[in-house]
């Protein structure tokens, strides 16, 4: 398994539609004032608590966002209902996953100068899929006519690097030249905008990336994959309980435990200091230390995270170039953030450069690639 493997073009699809702070505070404060004066009974007597108000202020301070994209504004904003309004659509019409999806598809084929002829395997791995079956992955490659197979992937906020390690594998074993990852990560619908703590935390968006061996790169910008590394460790400290078994199980399918919800505390806590050793260790593997990366492409969960493992590792905060920021714009985008980041800051770095992509999240799961400039 000598075949050297290729990053050859990404894509990032944007949804025309954002909520900034201001906006999505206003609502919430809104919301709480209404839920504390319906509940004033309740909150005077101690059976349950009033809903604290927020601040666009704190929301950046403890997260570093500013904004988030978002597929659909309707709804969110309405304290009545403080969720997105999606249309449901037939079996025959394609899919609001599958949809975003392509777009992103599109964008890293013509990166990698890629037909759907060339392409051999279609992965889509992100944190929430839109049904069980059939595959997402499928649907898109029958969207884009591809022939060969896809499947689908959940690693929640690891998923696109864990993707891409499949990838790698199958590119390795030459049981597929060229694989198509994507990441449609349409989060917006698993988000509690009643929660103050998470709330502001998610956006959607898509990217996708195109992996392939080096005797078919056309790209003028690529980069080798020099190895990847996984790592996982069970924690219900980030969770999401929505499933076909809440029918039977009798609760509230749509409760606030069936949502996205997080110990942000302990997460911060025990996250960090595995991400810096993780990337560490990779780049021992390959006697690198982090002084000879050029740029990191983290994932972009909360600044404070970010700004942690690179002191770790450097003793010192990296820089804007050394470690792109995303999310002041995107917010955090689960697995895509990563990928954004490097879709939207690759281009400048000469050949031989070397660069790591890393991903952490629910699980507790995180995924890095070691890559260099072509």
């Amino acid at each position: 398994m000598t075949q050297q493997v290729v990053m050859s073009g990404t894509g990032l699809w944007t949804p025309q539609h954002s909520i900034s702070n201001e906006e999505l505070i206003n609502c919430y404060n809104a919301y709480a004032d209404k839920f504390n004066a319906e509940n004033a009974d309740k909150i005077e007597s101690g059976e349950i608590q009033a809903k604290p108000h927020s601040s666009a202020e704190f929301v950046e301070k403890a997260s570093g966002i500013k904004s988030r994209f978002i597929y659909e504004k309707e709804g969110v904003l309405d304290i009545n209902r403080m969720r997105p309004v999606i249309a449901e659509r037939s079996d025959e019409q394609i899919s609001n996953q599958a949809e975003i999806a392509v777009e992103a598809a599109k964008k890293a084929m013509k990166a990698a100068n890629k037909t759907a002829k060339d392409i051999d395997a279609v992965i889509v791995s992100c944190a929430y899929l839109q049904r069980s079956y059939p595959a997402i992955a499928i649907e898109v490659q029958a969207e884009l006519g591809i022939e060969g197979f896809g499947f689908d992937m959940l690693v929640a906020c690891s998923a696109a690097t864990f993707g891409m390690h499949r990838a790698y594998e199958m590119i390795k074993a030459e049981t597929a030249k060229t694989v198509l990852v994507i990441n449609p990560e349409l989060v917006s619908p698993q988000i509690n905008y009643t929660d103050r703590d998470s709330h502001f935390i998610f956006g959607d968006v898509a990217t996708a990336v195109i992996l392939e061996s080096e005797d078919t790169v056309t790209s003028d910008n690529a980069y080798n994959v020099l190895s990847t590394k996984a790592f996982t460790q069970f924690s219900s400290n980030i969770r999401s309980n929505h499933g076909y078994l809440n029918r039977a199980n009798d609760t509230d399918p749509y409760g606030a435990d069936k949502l996205f919800h997080q110990e942000g505390r302990k997460v911060f806590k025990d996250v960090c200091p595995l991400a810096a050793e993780h990337i560490k260790g990779h780049l021992a593997k390959h006697d690198l230390t982090p002084e000879n990366l050029t740029r990191w492409w983290l994932h972009q969960a909360n600044i404070n995270m970010n700004t942690l493992i690179s002191k770790r590792l450097l003793g010192r905060e990296a820089t804007k170039e050394e470690a792109p920021i995303v999310l002041d714009r995107y917010a955090n985008t689960a697995s895509a953030g990563s990928v954004i980041a490097f879709n939207l800051y690759n281009d400048d770095l000469a050949k031989g450069d070397y660069g790591i992509l890393c991903s952490f999240g629910a699980g507790y799961s995180i995924g890095s690639l070691l890559v260099q400039k072509r």
